[in-house]
């Protein structure tokens, strides 16, 4: 395993301007702990895509980690008193960040040697436009997700939110010059935002089909992306971190009655 350093650990936090806090007691070489959103039974792995997201990082760069479910009961003392309880939360060493991106641009970091299988490193342009078509899904998808009565005019407002912003990944898909099924440039290799998306769809899928009755029809209306969904759902590091369906449902039923 690659050996860190405190000052790279350091110059990482430096520029990806979190908070500093006391070191915590260190894990031991290797030690890597992610403290995650607890399911409804407080102690299985719950809904959170960001969660998800950070797991197929993980994955696919083939590390070693513990998950650690957590409930605001069960979670430890210095994750609330130093960094408010935030989760997905990933300790390692004597370090500890939290914000999905900030973790997954951490694990980007630190882990890009030989011995670690590399997510692809875009073209900064690149990635910036598809970032930017990604950015929209989850923010129409959850306002549609959340709201009630389903069916009603604002409801199909909200629904034409989400598929104004499939539509722009539908046309991103197709766009002319990509030879590859992935998000990125070309589309031939897998980055971090794929890893971003595919838990979002994967919650899109799941919520349309039990609280808006299959409203969006994804297969019919975006094929190009229904198979992407399909290829990233079979990829190994989404399926060794997938929840169960109904712990989605859980999730955004919770949501919905506040």
């Amino acid at each position: 395993r690659r050996r860190i350093s405190h000052g790279l650990m350091s110059d990482f936090s430096d520029k990806n301007t979190q908070e500093t806090h006391q070191p915590l007691p260190d894990l031991g070489e290797g030690g890597m702990v992610l403290y995650v959103k607890a399911a409804e039974d407080g102690k299985s792995v719950g809904d959170c895509p960001f969660t998800q997201y950070v797991r197929m990082v993980l994955e696919e760069k083939g590390l070693d980690y513990d998950v650690r479910p957590c409930t605001a009961e069960t979670k430890p003392q210095w994750l609330i008193e130093l960094y408010e309880g935030k989760m997905p939360a990933l300790r390692h060493r004597r370090e500890c960040y939290t914000e999905s991106e900030v973790i997954a641009q951490y694990l980007e970091f630190f882990f890009s040697g030989d011995e670690y299988a590399s997510l692809a490193k875009p073209k900064k342009k690149e990635m910036a436009e598809a970032s930017e078509v990604v950015g929209k899904i989850f923010p129409a998808l959850a306002k549609y997700l959340k709201h009630t009565p389903d069916g009603d005019d604002e409801d199909d407002e909200l629904k034409s939110g989400l598929c104004e912003a499939l539509n722009l990944l539908e046309a991103h898909l197709t766009s002319e010059g990509r030879t590859g099924p992935f998000i990125v440039g070309d589309g031939e290799h897998v980055t971090l935002l794929d890893c971003n998306l595919a838990p979002k769809l994967y919650h899109m899928k799941v919520g349309v089909t039990a609280f808006k009755d299959n409203a969006v029809g994804v297969d019919d209306d975006f094929p190009a992306v229904a198979g992407y969904i399909n290829t990233i759902f079979n990829r190994e590091s989404f399926t060794k971190t997938k929840y169960p369906e109904e712990t989605i449902v859980w999730g955004w039923g919770n949501a919905r009655s506040k």
